[in-house]
């Protein structure tokens, strides 16, 4: 269930995400077909409504984390193909009748899969490889490809559609000989699948960091991810933000030493000269992490910066507007273009993307077109 969004919404900006898209889109040849990465609810952007977007704006492919993100996907009518990272081994006839394609890692798993495939008289079911390059999360090591190419040359049942990888420290640059390691593994694992099996899947290991800083190695495909959402790796590169998390005044109160403190474990003080507090309708239930209250953090009012003031609650958290003329109903800014998810995430010493994700479906994501 989602709020109201008189009160809290997550607004995604097209016209920001057609920005981060050309962006991406020019550091590529143009037969490179791009996949824009849409798991985790869109990283917390909301899946349908921005698969929707990058659908029209002109992707080829998606890619999703589940089984159960690609088959919302296709129930709300996207119908570009769906690449399923982690396919898992119980969802196998959800993503044949959803027409998802599923990530292959392991041996286990494609044998498990083929013989769902025969079970209903299916041939030539598109899948991808995931080799394992150095990550060492998933995938078929060096070591696995001859297993791995004697059953696909005796299975009839799936055609791979497309052999890939993922790279562990592509935005480092201090790392960069471990990167062109995993590169050149790929490419020799990928082009040896090839040989075997007598045809040229797409290959594609590239991620936003990759895009930006290894094109050379774009291969058929590329994967963008982080940086449709307005993140770059780059110092100088000033990508626009798609998400901005807004909400609006609840109630606002002129309080003085007298009244006490405020909120939780009494953390919020008064000013001797009396403080004027304003509660918002999000909390730590809707991704605001609880270090950023007693101050830490501070948001967007009517012009001027407003920090959190007290503990972080469930649902709601208090802003100290001492000196800011606002009313109840006046919007505040949580992120977005002032501050921004970098400028949280540096506060709490993670990444944009814990940040963004942490956002519930609870919150009504709105698509603003102009």
């Amino acid at each position: 269930m989602q709020r109201n969004n008189d009160f809290s919404r997550l607004e995604l900006n097209l016209q920001n995400s057609l920005y981060n898209y050309r962006y991406f889109r020019a550091k590529i040849k143009p037969q490179t077909k791009l996949l824009v990465l849409v798991k985790a609810n869109a990283y917390g952007h909301g899946a349908v409504e921005f698969a929707a977007m990058m659908q029209n704006a002109g992707a080829d492919y998606l890619a999703v984390a589940l089984p159960v993100e690609g088959v919302e996907l296709r129930k709300a009518g996207i119908s570009l193909p769906i690449l399923v990272l982690t396919a898992g081994t119980d969802f196998f006839n959800e993503i044949i009748d959803n027409r998802l394609e599923p990530g292959i890692p392991n041996l286990y798993t494609l044998k498990a899969f083929c013989e769902v495939l025969r079970q209903r008289g299916i041939k030539d079911f598109p899948v991808h490889i995931k080799l394992d390059t150095g990550m060492h999360r998933l995938g078929f090591m060096s070591s696995e490809l001859a297993a791995l190419t004697d059953f696909l040359k005796t299975c009839p049942y799936v055609k791979v559609k497309s052999c890939y990888s993922h790279l562990a420290v592509a935005e480092d640059p201090e790392q960069d000989e471990f990167t062109m390691g995993q590169l050149n593994m790929f490419k020799t694992n990928a082009d040896r699948i090839t040989s075997e099996i007598g045809y040229k899947p797409m290959y594609h290991t590239l991620n936003s960091a990759g895009i930006e800083r290894f094109p050379d190695w774009q291969f058929d495909m590329v994967r963008l991810g982080i940086g449709i959402y307005g993140i770059s790796c780059l110092k100088d590169v000033n990508l626009k933000p798609v998400a901005s998390l807004k909400v609006k005044i609840l109630q606002i109160k002129h309080l003085h030493p007298e009244d006490g403190t405020i909120g939780y474990g009494r953390w919020g003080h008064i000013a001797p000269e009396g403080t004027t507090i304003a509660t918002i309708p999000v909390g730590y239930a809707d991704g605001i992490d609880r270090h950023l209250g007693r101050g830490n953090a501070s948001f967007s009012l009517n012009g001027h910066r407003v920090p959190t003031i007290g503990n972080i609650c469930m649902d709601m958290c208090m802003i100290d507007i001492t000196g800011v003329e606002a009313n109840v109903g006046d919007t505040v800014t949580i992120f977005g273009e002032d501050p921004t998810i970098t400028e949280l995430a540096d506060i709490l010493g993670t990444i944009p993307y814990e940040i963004i994700t942490s956002v519930p479906r609870r919150i009504e994501r709105i698509v603003i077109r102009k």
